[in-house]
């Protein structure tokens, strides 16, 4: 199916959902009939902030400096291999990142901290609204997904840990189709599992490239922007924008009214 974007346009743009903190740049009457499902990337429910604490204990100089080089590296060797068709996962992707953003910024990674800096990924915490909110996303009656870069034994674990993993139909890493976001094939293995058109998976992403990414494949998008970061000028605007994940509950509540 070929993704109608005029039909989400169409709507209110530019408008806010009162008292809600969420700002909506389209809610037509399509919209509210076509949401089925809500895909997430895993950052809008795992808590990214553990990484840079331990960065900062094991380099108080400099942890800052090296997570800011490590997050650039690991999204930038996840797209090179995709583009060169020289696949690893997201683990070793990570590491080898972290490993090159050590040597940049002039740090000595001794096995001990490379250990300490990639605990926090093989033991996921969910950020503190998820658990209140999350169940009652469900209770909208839309069948939860989430469709990560991680790997799934990372995502399994960190929603096993959590005691939230029975609310999600489909738990999906892009490894299984051995490439990354933003890639087409990994958005596809979202609406292939799900089984819905993809205009009616409303896909909720952390980073605004994946908001770009997310609304080229035609996924109905909402960027969930826990680290108030800046749109990215890729000429792709998601539905609509909040800080938590109330404000996509929010969100989805006024769809379905």
């Amino acid at each position: 199916m070929t993704f109608d974007r005029r039909a989400f346009i169409a709507g209110s743009v530019g408008a806010v959902l009162a008292g809600t903190g969420v700002t909506a740049t389209a809610t037509g009457a399509q919209t509210r009939r076509s949401i089925r499902a809500v895909l997430f990337d895993a950052f809008p429910l795992f808590d990214s902030r553990p990484m840079l604490a331990v960065a900062e204990r094991a380099y108080p100089e400099k942890g800052a400096l090296l997570m800011q080089a490590w997050r650039t590296r690991q999204f930038e060797y996840q797209w090179l291999r995709a583009l060169a068709d020289r696949y690893v996962d997201f683990w070793q992707a990570t590491e080898d990142s972290l490993v090159f953003a050590a040597r940049q910024v002039g740090l000595t990674l001794t096995n001990e901290k490379q250990n300490q800096l990639m605990a926090p990924y093989a033991d996921l915490a969910v950020w503190p609204d998820v658990l209140d909110v999350l169940p009652k996303i469900k209770r909208l009656g839309v069948t939860l997904g989430i469709l990560s870069n991680m790997t799934g034994s990372m995502l399994e674990s960190g929603l096993t840990k959590a005691k939230l993993r029975r609310l999600f139909s489909h738990v999906l890493s892009t490894d299984r189709v051995r490439s990354y976001k933003p890639a087409r094939t990994a958005y596809q293995l979202g609406a292939d599992t799900l089984g819905f058109e993809r205009s009616e998976i409303l896909f909720v992403a952390f980073a605004g490239w994946d908001v770009a990414g997310a609304v080229w494949y035609g996924y109905p998008t909402y960027w969930l922007n826990r680290s108030g970061s800046v749109s990215e000028e890729l000429g792709a605007a998601p539905l609509g924008t909040g800080a938590d994940l109330q404000s996509l509950f929010d969100f989805l509540a006024a769809l379905s009214a």
